[in-house]
């Protein structure tokens, strides 16, 4: 399974949640199947003058993303997740590892929406 989860920045694995989805600064994906992570830069969608959830929305469902970590979505950009097939779980703080473990270990934080 691949989950994004929302960063300030590049950093990898250390770097700190950011609260906003759309206008993140990028996401670091984690493939949980083989443990590898990479950091997508979200420039497109952050600095689009509107549009930003769909477009960020489009580069993660394009990487296979089934699982979203941030702090919020708007209204918008929850919609075009869902239609996208994409979970979404939300967070007040951490780092990409700390969540994604948080989430794996089945929760700690990590607040699901109901199935």
């Amino acid at each position: 399974m691949k989950i994004a989860v929302t960063v300030q920045g590049p950093g990898g694995l250390e770097a700190p949640v950011d609260l906003r989805f759309a206008r993140a600064a990028g996401f670091v994906i984690v493939d949980t199947e083989t443990g590898q992570s990479e950091y997508l830069d979200n420039w497109p969608a952050a600095s689009a003058p509107q549009g930003a959830g769909r477009q960020a929305v489009k580069q993660i469902a394009e990487r296979g993303i089934r699982v979203l970590i941030t702090g919020r979505c708007g209204p918008s950009a929850s919609r075009a997740l869902q239609a996208a097939g994409i979970r979404v779980c939300t967070v007040s703080t951490g780092s990409a590892k700390d969540v994604v473990t948080r989430f794996l270990d089945g929760g700690g934080g990590v607040k699901k929406p109901a199935a």
